[in-house]
């Protein structure tokens, strides 16, 4: 959870009582590392992604995932990826410092789920172990204490409730810097009910399962007798077998030629203009996939990775020369929540634009607290094995 800190952004809803926001984002004006700078001075000393700063969730009475029985995988809807080396991080001038230096990384093979867990698979999750998603869940003051200043006072019970993040556009262009003018904490949003009360999933059984935290991700992974994917593997998948491209299809760029991808066109965040067909999540396979027969591993929706995230852990792995199998640091840092614990998430979104977030990009990274959900957050899963 963020700490408080003085002389921020204005509250940012009733769960922004305990928080107050960064300023950081991906937003004009925020230096970027260039290709040319792929040395240890680069390495990164403040990282800011696309839904940085945004509100992490209050904690909540959440079972660990270890607590649901492991089941057995099979390959049904995955592909094999091949092991193989490559050059892991970031390819032209779009760069963040956390995505340097480019260092030199093999990984074993594996299978990976050829799609997004979409709404079917999850509910078949639900169905079969009676989860509840963080979002779900009702958030815990004895655990939100233990990240509070001594004496903060209870708030009222109508802000501790089963919320989630929405996005929701503003009517008009606003300050990039200000991201609690498109996001809020909505009560009753979670994965049956996206946009909040009203809304639901019907029809929508190959979507993209959304509003799950890091948590829920390993939960499901953990009884479908899969895991989540390293960071490494899932930058290596996603290349899908090119070398120092930029995206998962190549070096063309993102809204060059046909839609390759669910990204936002338009002006972000208040503008699309749907050229891809799609305003928020899209269903799955609705883009080629990439060479390894991928789909969606650029857009669409944000990706959670097994690994813990620490800004210079691509400086450690490059001072081992070839790192083998990669499964992340031993702890998490960012720099801008020291406090917050953060797993790594990949892929970028729906939102994501050249003008605020160009992390549809094979190497782009992202942040987040393990328990926080967002309507642009999703995953996919991999199973040992080099497969037949």
């Amino acid at each position: 959870m963020p700490y408080f800190r003085p002389n921020l952004l204005p509250l940012f809803s009733l769960c922004s009582f305990f928080l107050l926001l960064t300023t950081a984002g991906c937003g004009p004006g925020q230096e970027k590392a260039t290709a040319g700078e792929e040395t240890a001075a680069s390495a990164p000393a403040d990282s800011a992604n696309c839904h940085s700063g945004v509100p992490d969730r209050f904690p909540v009475q959440q079972a660990s995932h270890t607590d649901i029985p492991a089941g057995t995988a099979n390959t049904a809807g995955m592909v094999r990826i091949p092991g193989g080396g490559y050059l892991m991080g970031a390819d032209n001038e779009q760069a963040r410092a956390d995505e340097l230096p480019k260092h030199r990384v093999t990984v074993s093979g594996f299978w990976m789920d050829a799609t997004e867990v979409t709404n079917a698979q999850f509910r078949a999750f639900v169905e079969a172990t009676g989860y509840l998603t963080t979002a779900e869940r009702r958030p815990d003051w004895e655990e939100i204490k233990k990240q509070l200043p001594p004496g903060t006072p209870k708030p009222h019970d109508s802000v501790l409730v089963a919320s989630s993040l929405v996005f929701t556009a503003p009517s008009g262009p606003v300050a990039l810097n200000d991201y609690g003018q498109w996001w809020r904490w909505v009560k009753g949003a979670d994965w049956q009910h996206p946009e909040g009360p009203g809304s639901s999933i019907s029809g929508k059984d190959d979507f993209p399962v959304v509003h799950v935290s890091w948590d829920d991700a390993a939960a499901y992974a953990r009884w479908a007798g899969k895991r989540l994917p390293t960071e490494a593997e899932w930058e290596w998948a996603a290349r899908g077998g090119l070398e120092k491209a930029v995206y998962p299809w190549g070096n063309e760029h993102v809204e060059a030629g046909n839609s390759k991808a669910n990204t936002w066109q338009g002006r972000f965040p208040d503008l699309n203009t749907r050229k891809d067909g799609f305003y928020t999540a899209a269903p799955v396979k609705s883009f080629p996939p990439n060479g390894y027969g991928l789909y969606d591993m650029a857009g669409n929706v944000w990706e959670w990775c097994s690994d813990w995230y620490r800004p210079d852990y691509y400086q450690v792995l490059n001072d081992k020369g070839d790192a083998r199998n990669p499964s992340g640091p031993a702890d998490s840092y960012d720099p801008q929540e020291p406090i917050v614990p953060k797993r790594v998430q990949r892929g970028g979104s729906f939102l994501c634009h050249d003008s605020y977030c160009s992390s549809y990009r094979s190497s782009a990274r992202m942040k987040s607290s393990p328990d926080t959900g967002l309507s642009h957050s999703g995953f996919r899963c991999v199973k040992d094995g080099e497969g037949e």
